[in-house]
């Protein structure tokens, strides 16, 4: 995933000054303006490093020099040093938790997608682990870069990226098929698309119509198993993608990628992130600013 600089120092701007407010008051009244310190960003949980490009960015677009010890995608060991930090200590003492909070939440993210896609590995499944749009507000890029490191698939990211025709747009077109006709009768080339089926039955009527992808909403196991049967016997197993999403968990998702699915989607990934437990540690402070 690539956004020019530019584009990324601004959205890490805007999440600072959210935090900032009109200023950070405590360490104006403790910490003198000329002050400068060493610190040293530190694991506290064993994990998947993520966000280290964007904690980079953000501390040298504050002047702030970051020497990087670990990668983006790297495991890395309690106490662990990822980042170690110099520069005005107000202007570390202020970015801490901003820093902590997108670093703490992108590796919690990268942490339980790679563990997820290892446990199907080890089962010797090739369904992929998904994320959904279930991210947290201002953060998508962000969640969706942390999915993308630990080794899952993103998914979309915006409601242009691919043609998702869930059960409202078939409440309101009437039916699966004439949903997928207004469809292709307007849509680019170049979008996929994809039925969102609730019923066994629905499966078929949506590969009869075209879709490229069917997404079993909150089937069961067994559901599943019989959604694959259908397609068989009708010669569509294998011609589409099938999705499981709805119901799936950390802790039941082999039961469900192991049905014979191509994508389990999850949104507990990112809409109950578990942040990785990080820290800051100032480590030296110069002389000339005690």
């Amino acid at each position: 995933m690539f956004i020019p600089r530019k584009i990324l120092e601004e959205k890490l701007g805007q999440m600072l000054a959210e935090d900032l407010g009109q200023g950070d008051v405590t360490t104006a009244l403790i910490v003198p303006s000329e002050s400068t310190a060493e610190a040293e960003v530190i694991a506290k949980q064993s994990g998947i490093a993520a966000g280290i490009e964007e904690t980079k960015i953000l501390l040298e677009s504050l002047g702030l020099k970051a020497e990087t010890m670990v990668k983006d995608g790297e495991e890395i060991e309690m106490r662990q040093k990822m980042i170690k930090i110099s520069g005005n200590t107000q202007t570390i003492l202020s970015v801490e938790r901003t820093m902590l909070n997108l670093l703490s939440r992108m590796s919690g993210i990268a942490t339980t997608t790679r563990w997820l896609t290892e446990k199907l590995k080890k089962a010797h499944l090739e369904t992929k682990i998904a994320g959904t749009r279930k991210t947290a507000p201002g953060l998508l890029y962000f969640d969706k870069k942390a999915l993308l490191i630990g080794g899952g698939d993103t998914h979309r990211f915006h409601l242009d990226d691919m043609i998702l025709i869930k059960d409202n747009h078939i409440a309101v077109a009437g039916s699966i098929e004439k949903a997928l006709e207004q469809v292709k009768e307007n849509a680019s080339f170049s979008k996929k698309i994809e039925v969102e089926v609730s019923r066994v039955a629905d499966i078929l009527k949506a590969a009869e119509a075209g879709a490229d992808i069917v997404m079993l909403d909150n089937f069961s196991p067994i559901q599943i198993e019989e959604a694959i049967k259908l397609l068989e016997k009708t010669g569509f197993f294998g011609k589409i993608l099938l999705e499981a999403s709805g119901g799936i968990t950390i802790e039941n998702v082999l039961e469900f990628a192991s049905k014979g699915v191509d994508i389990v989607s999850l949104g507990e990934i990112t809409h109950s992130a578990r942040a990785l437990d990080i820290s800051l540690e100032i480590t030296k402070i110069s002389k000339e600013s005690r």
